[in-house]
């Protein structure tokens, strides 16, 4: 008789292959024929390029692609995986994550919770600036003074889930101003991490609440992006007793805990250094947490 333990590789893979599946159309649709410079045809009914025609770009037979693209279990190698990739134009981000939904290679051990190094918590800080410890799952396991300080009601609140904070709070008190751009960008670098994650209730829970309280979650996990942290630009109100304050935020590995990183938010511009610099400096000045929302 099968045990519970014995199905969860079983799961796993079956989870793998279900990303795999709506990852690989996602791409395909987004290939226009002219794309890969092939005439457009008439009467088409699929958006983007055809099974058959992927097929035939990245030199793989028709039904072993549409075997890949339904989450089938076949056999994959590597040089017709690269194949398939260069055919729907992937990125090396996009390459990997479609390795690991294919399991080429195998998936990356778990990042767990685990501990901190008591000098990671040093390092913060050391730093002039709003520091945080991030997992891949934008869970919050440590933060310096500045960070406190610019974001009170984050922390105070007790869920410290950057996921939750920007998409289930209110737009009232969400501190967050450049959304378009920011909320794409943490959904596609959560989904990267989210495929060496499957059938994980930690992970799944997550994406299943964000995607039942928030639409638009939703529509930015259905959009199936991938991608990594990259030194980006954030508006904030995080403090009312300031106002906005823009800061340039750059995501540093943590080596020594696995799927780890320091967010290091430097302020980009003369107002908003002297709007840190005042708050550091008046910490009696900002408002009490409001706890309504």
């Amino acid at each position: 008789m099968t045990t519970s333990e014995e199905l969860v590789p079983t799961r796993r893979r079956a989870g793998r292959r279900t990303e795999l599946a709506a990852f690989l159309r996602s791409r395909r649709e987004r290939i226009t024929p002219a794309d890969v410079g092939m005439p457009p045809g008439f009467r088409r009914r699929t958006p983007g390029l055809r099974r058959e025609e992927v097929a035939q770009l990245a030199g793989v037979g028709v039904t072993w692609y549409t075997w890949l693209e339904q989450g089938r279990p076949i056999n994959v190698s590597v040089q017709v995986l690269d194949s398939v990739a260069r055919t729907l134009r992937l990125d090396a981000t996009q390459r990997g994550h479609l390795h690991r939904l294919a399991g080429v290679p195998e998936i990356a051990p778990a990042d767990g919770d685990q501990m901190l190094e008591p000098e990671i918590q040093q390092i913060l800080d050391s730093l002039p600036g709003p520091a945080a410890v991030f997992n891949s799952r934008y869970d919050v396991l440590a933060w310096n003074r500045p960070y406190r300080l610019m974001w009170p009601r984050f922390i105070e609140r007790g869920e410290l889930n950057l996921l939750c904070e920007v998409f289930l709070v209110p737009p009232c008190c969400n501190t967050m101003e450049n959304r378009d751009t920011e909320l794409p960008a943490l959904v596609a670098t959560f989904r990267a991490a989210y495929a060496r994650h499957l059938k994980e209730p930690a992970w799944t829970g997550l994406v299943r609440r964000l995607s039942v309280a928030s639409p638009e979650f939703a529509a930015l996990w259905a959009a199936q992006d991938v991608a990594l942290p990259v030194t980006r630009e954030f508006r904030t109100y995080g403090n009312p007793a300031v106002g906005q304050v823009v800061y340039r935020c750059t995501t540093l590995a943590v080596t020594a805990t696995p799927e780890t990183y320091i967010n290091v938010y430097t302020p980009a511009d003369d107002v908003s250094r002297d709007r840190v610099a005042w708050l550091l400096a008046h910490p009696e000045e900002i408002p009490a947490p409001d706890h309504t929302h």
